[in-house]
């Protein structure tokens, strides 16, 4: 028998090496190089919300009949390597939307948008920011809202990004790699005493607009009263960003080896460097939840194509736009499936992936042209909590999607109870 040398730490290849016995060790503690460390905690449960403006080619994208994604169809098949991975669900439909050009309106608040006759248009949260609050408050940033760049609407409607703040208002977001990078890693000059004055004359000016308001209070119709009391919500969230930028105002943002990107940068190139960057914000911590609106027009102008993505959206009847909106199906799959690669090989602390502990909401508030109902939702990750690798048909026509969106919080630990139009929750969806 080969004899070992001694040694203060045992490898357990070297110990079954040694022996000329076809035994199985069994697994001993003291044989674990990790047993003696302290064990490290768990990684927190990170939200991305994605939305791609308009919708996709009937006949060629959408799954036609429920269970395993075995075979997945031509728009879905840049995404075989995933196809465990996701799940795409069908039936589901954001009742609160009736205007097919209002877009990502209210993809996230699922609010009925347009109201009772005779009165204004208003919103309500999001379900990003809804989740901000309570997934992002021991982070740098509660949720980080993201915007393109492109004048062109592609799609989404009304508002600047996917969110919509408390009192019903468009949060504007960041727009675009450059400024996101900035916001993410940017090392600012100031000093101490010039950040205090900064975030002092802005809580000032706060005061001021926030005093004078509210001498009108007394003074408006009952209308004017409910805009001012709107108002008073986005001032009272503004102040508790200031609160928020004061504590982190001495902590450093991290560091990362990844070069500032450079201007002028569109399309799926964009959109690719931006799936870097949201990668890079979870696993730096600086928050847990993101919302991404996503250009649309530049990435059809990327792929050569010379298509107003609303004329492209509405293909029926011509051969060459059919042609043209089955190759930006394939495009957009084809980024998911680089996003889904990308929060893959990032790494936690313990070992594990981004992905084992994200879940990712990927899809539209249209399904093709003006069709509002049944729109496409594709869900990957979950760590297990969800159902994957399946096309689920949902048994009741026209589920509100927020149902979708109270399922989704609630398995990462935010407490809701419902959201928008929702009336429960998506059973199908859960292991």
């Amino acid at each position: 028998m080969t004899k070992m040398k001694p040694s203060s730490s045992i490898n357990r290849r070297n110990f079954l090496a040694s022996g000329s016995a076809l035994l199985a060790l069994p697994w001993l503690e003291s044989l674990n190089p990790l047993s003696a460390a302290p064990a490290l905690p768990k990684p927190p449960t990170r939200m991305i919300f994605c939305g791609v403006g308009y919708g996709f080619t009937e006949k060629t994208f959408y799954p036609t009949e429920a269970g395993a994604l075995d075979e997945l169809t031509e728009g879905l098949s840049p995404l075989q390597r995933h196809k465990k991975d996701f799940s795409i669900i069908k039936n589901l439909t954001n009742t609160g939307a009736t205007d097919p050009h209002g877009g990502s309106t209210s993809y996230l608040t699922c609010a009925n948008v347009t109201g009772t006759p005779g009165k204004r248009f208003h919103n309500s949260i999001s379900c990003d920011l809804l989740a901000g609050k309570q997934l992002g408050r021991n982070q740098r940033y509660d949720s980080l809202v993201l915007a393109s760049k492109e004048e062109n609407a592609g799609g989404h409607g009304k508002g600047m990004s996917l969110a919509w703040n408390e009192a019903g208002k468009p949060v504007a977001g960041t727009r675009g790699p450059v400024e996101l990078y900035a916001r993410l890693f940017g090392q600012s000059d100031e000093t101490p005493e010039e950040r205090e004055a900064r975030l002092n004359k802005k809580k000032s000016i706060l005061d001021v607009v926030l005093s004078d308001a509210k001498s009108l209070n007394g003074k408006v119709s009952p209308l004017d009263r409910d805009k001012l009391d709107e108002y008073f919500q986005s001032i009272r969230e503004v102040e508790l960003g200031l609160v928020k930028d004061a504590q982190w105002a001495e902590k450093p943002k991290p560091r990362t080896d990844r070069k500032a990107p450079e201007e002028g940068i569109e399309g799926e190139a964009e959109i690719l460097l931006t799936y870097e960057l949201i990668a890079l914000a979870l696993q730096t911590r600086q928050t847990s939840v993101v919302s991404y609106r996503q250009p649309v027009a530049s990435v059809i102008k990327s792929m050569g194509m010379n298509y107003d993505p609303h004329a492209l959206s509405h293909y029926g009847g011509s051969p060459t736009r059919t042609e043209a909106n089955r190759l930006r199906d394939k495009k957009c799959t084809e980024m998911l499936g680089k996003f889904i690669d990308i929060l893959k090989r990032t790494k936690e602390a313990d070992g594990s992936s981004l992905f084992d502990h994200t879940i990712l909401s990927w899809g539209t508030n249209l399904r093709h042209g003006h069709m509002i109902r049944d729109v496409p939702a594709i869900v990957a990750g979950g760590g297990g909590r969800l159902k994957m690798g399946q096309s689920i048909v949902l048994p009741e026509e026209d589920t509100p999607l927020g149902n979708l969106w109270v399922t989704l919080l609630r398995e990462a630990g935010v407490q809701v109870d419902s959201l928008g139009s929702s009336t429960g929750i998506i059973p199908e969806l859960l292991t």
